[in-house]
């Protein structure tokens, strides 16, 4: 099974917007405040490349790593995973 982690900060409205969308669907997905702590910023820099949120990060069941940056993806996507 696929684990998720979103990274983001509560001043940004489009982290509100998937924060938002979350809360109704029946998936977990750890929070990773970027802000209140620097080493998520700094494992999001050295993961996705960048420093952009929202950002979710997707690990599937062989550890693979997937970097998903645009607040709509994100969104659809989650919604798509909780089916």
């Amino acid at each position: 099974m696929s684990s998720y982690a979103l990274y983001y900060y509560d001043q940004c409205p489009f982290c509100q917007m998937v924060l938002r969308e979350m809360h109704n669907l029946p998936l977990k997905v750890e929070l990773k405040n970027t802000l209140k702590d620097p080493q998520n910023r700094q494992d999001l820099i050295q993961g996705g490349g960048r420093s952009t949120v929202p950002c979710l990060r997707i690990t599937d069941e062989s550890n693979q790593v997937q970097w998903m940056y645009e607040s709509r993806d994100i969104v659809q996507y989650l919604k798509q995973q909780a089916k």
